[in-house]
């Protein structure tokens, strides 16, 4: 019997112990303001991405080739965007970093801008289908497309400097501003990025 009752108060314990564990490692949500800046892993992030972008950006239209291009065309310059690679140690979301840089463009009102390859494909599919679908004062014909006069090219590349468990993270943003007609490079932009991550000994 008593026995039996040790067993008893054992099992007791283990389950009132396992499930102590089991609250104390429970996924515990905060919402963020999404313009808050926190370095988590001291990798590159949505912040890195805006700012980059925007101050890129900022520089390029700051630039004579804009104004160079107003006076001898009488007309804003359109403006495409190609491949940005992603050459660096991580696995970064280019779109998002490409996204940031569309939106800085188009929100500075001093260039007109056009789709990329991948959406002027699902356009073109679209007025395929309104060519044989609706009405003709609705129809948007074929052929009617802005040609881009620059293309913008760019990649990020990575050195990581460590030391036990100390890390360096340099990033480095290149863009190239290129002339359609005559490929002249108009703008060339740098961007760096130096972070200190120094982490605990302690791990729990």
């Amino acid at each position: 019997m008593k026995t039996f009752k040790l067993r008893s108060t054992s099992m007791l314990l283990i389950i009132i112990a396992t499930l102590f564990f089991l609250g104390g490692c429970s996924t515990k949500v905060t919402r963020m303001d999404v313009d808050e800046v926190k370095d988590l892993s001291g990798a590159w992030n949505d912040t890195d991405s805006r700012l980059v972008s925007e101050e890129m950006i900022d520089d390029m239209l700051q630039r004579p080739w804009v104004s160079e291009y107003q006076t001898a065309n009488g007309k804003r310059p359109t403006v495409i965007v190609g491949e940005i690679r992603n050459l660096s140690h991580e696995h970064l979301n280019v779109n998002t970093f490409i996204a940031d840089i569309e939106r800085a463009m188009i929100n500075s009102g001093r260039i007109d801008f056009v789709a990329s390859s991948v959406d002027r494909q699902e356009v073109r599919e679209e007025r395929k289908d309104q060519d044989l679908n609706s009405r003709e004062d609705t129809r948007n014909a074929m052929g009617r497309e802005i040609g881009a006069d620059f293309m913008l090219k760019g990649q990020i590349n990575t050195i990581i400097d460590q030391a036990s468990k100390d890390q360096v993270r340099y990033y480095q943003v290149d863009l190239t501003l290129i002339s359609m007609s005559d490929n002249r490079k108009v703008w060339l932009g740098q961007k760096k990025i130096k972070k200190f991550v120094k982490r605990s000994k302690l791990r729990y």
